[in-house]
C-alpha cells in the first residue's frame, strides 16, 4: 500500500506448505500448498479483515503472521524488525506485543485451571510484577471485558460461550499488545452473542489503541469491524482494499461470488443477481496453473489458465489479482 505510512506488520511473498500423509499409506506423502506468495501490510490502529471460504488459508496466514507457524519462503517484519527466522527464544520478548484470540472458547481454555490463573499466565511469564500488581491487573482486565472480578476463582466450564470468549480476549490483552490476530472469534458463538463480542473488540480498539487482523467467513461481521478487507482464495489474496469498496463494488469475480451468496431480505421481493461458480474448489495439494480461480471463474479466458495474475493497483485504496477485473456494478456470470 502507501509507502509513506509506517507499517506495524509487513508480510512479503509468504509461502507455507504442509506435508500430509505417509509413505506407508495409500497416496504417499503429499504437499498442501496452504499459502503461495502472499503479501500484506497492516497499519497501526486499523482492522484488516481476512475473508474467504473454508480451507482458503485464512487461519494459516494468521498463524504465520505471528510466527506460530514458520514459513517456507518470504519475509515477515513486525514494527520494522525482521522476525522471519527468529528462534522461539528470540521471539519470546515480542510475544507480549503480538497476541491471538482463538476461534473456539471451549477448547482454548484449560478446563482444569481457574480463570484467574489462565489470564495471569502471560503476566507471570513475561512480566516482572509483584503478586499484588498481578491481582490488580486481573481485576482491571475483567472490567475491560465486562465480566465481574468475582469470576476469577471459577473454572471455564462455569461460563457460557460468550463469557469464555471474553476471558480469552482478556488473556490476549493482558500484556497490552499492539497487534491482535482474531481467528474467527465469533463463529462458534450464538448469533445473539456475536454482536456483543464484535462490539467489545471495537471498544477495546478505541480504548487501548489496538491493531487487529480479524479472520472471519461472515461478511456482515467483517463489514462491521474491518477498515480494510482482504479476500483469500486457495492460498492467495485475490483482492484487498477499503472494506466498503470491496464489499459494495467487488472487482474480482470470486469476491463477487462470495458477496452474492449472502442472502439479503428484500421487502419488495427483488431478487439480487447471483454469481454462479462451476465445480468444486481445486485441491490445495494440486492447485491449477495460472490463476487458481480460473477453473471456476465464469469470465475466465485462455490467458487465465497459463499466466498467474499479480496483485496490482486497480483504483485508490484497492488491489486485485485478476487479468479481467469487474467494472463497478458489473456482475460476473450471473444466473
Amino acid at each position: 500500500m502507501s509507502g509513506t505510512r509506517p507499517t506495524m506488520l509487513h508480510a512479503a511473498s509468504v509461502t507455507k506448505r504442509f506435508r500430509v500423509g505417509s509413505r506407508f499409506r495409500t497416496g504417499g506423502v503429499q504437499i498442501v500448498h496452504a499459502l503461495t506468495d502472499v503479501s500484506l501490510d497492516v497499519f497501526p490502529g486499523e482492522t484488516v479483515g481476512l475473508v474467504g471460504e473454508s480451507g482458503c488459508g485464512k487461519s494459516t496466514l494468521g498463524r504465520c503472521l505471528l510466527r506460530l507457524y514458520s514459513i517456507d519462503d518470504g519475509r515477515i517484519a513486525f514494527q520494522g524488525k525482521d522476525i522471519t527466522n527468529l528462534s522461539q527464544r528470540e521471539l519470546r520478548p515480542l510475544r507480549a506485543e503480538m497476541q491471538m484470540v482463538f476461534q473456539d472458547p471451549y477448547s482454548s481454555l484449560n478446563p482444569r485451571r481457574r480463570v484467574g490463573d489462565l489470564i495471569a499466565e502471560p503476566l507471570r511469564v513475561h512480566g516482572k510484577r509483584s503478586e499484588a500488581d498481578v491481582q490488580n491487573r486481573l481485576r482491571e482486565l475483567m472490567e475491560l471485558v465486562n465480566l465481574s472480578p468475582d469470576f476469577l476463582q471459577r473454572f471455564p466450564h462455569e461460563f457460557s460461550g460468550g463469557q469464555r470468549q471474553r476471558i480469552g480476549i482478556a488473556r490476549a490483552i493482558a500484556m497490552s499488545p499492539r497487534l491482535v490476530v482474531a481467528d474467527e472469534p465469533v463463529s462458534a458463538l450464538d448469533v445473539s452473542v456475536q454482536a456483543q463480542i464484535v462490539n467489545l473488540f471495537m471498544d477495546l480498539q478505541q480504548k487501548l489503541g489496538l491493531t487487529y487482523v480479524f479472520i472471519a467467513h461472515d461478511l456482515s461481521v467483517v463489514r462491521q469491524i474491518a477498515t480494510r478487507t482482504a479476500v483469500m482464495y486457495l492460498g492467495g489474496i485475490v483482492e484487498i482494499g477499503d472494506t466498503d469498496t470491496v464489499l459494495h463494488s467487488p472487482a474480482h469475480p470470486y469476491t463477487a461470488a462470495l458477496i452474492s451468496a449472502v442472502p439479503e431480505p428484500d421487502p419488495h421481493g427483488n431478487i439480487r443477481a447471483r454469481t454462479i461458480l462451476r465445480g468444486e474448489p481445486p485441491s490445495p495439494t494440486n492447485p491449477p496453473s495460472g490463476c487458481r480461480f480460473h477453473t471456476r471463474c465464469p469470465i475466465a479466458q485462455e490467458r487465465c489458465g497459463v499466466e498467474v495474475p499479480v496483485l496490482r493497483p486497480l483504483d485508490p485504496g484497492r488491489r486485485v489479482a485478476c487479468h479481467f477485473p469487474l467494472q463497478s456494478g458489473e456482475v460476473a456470470g450471473h444466473g
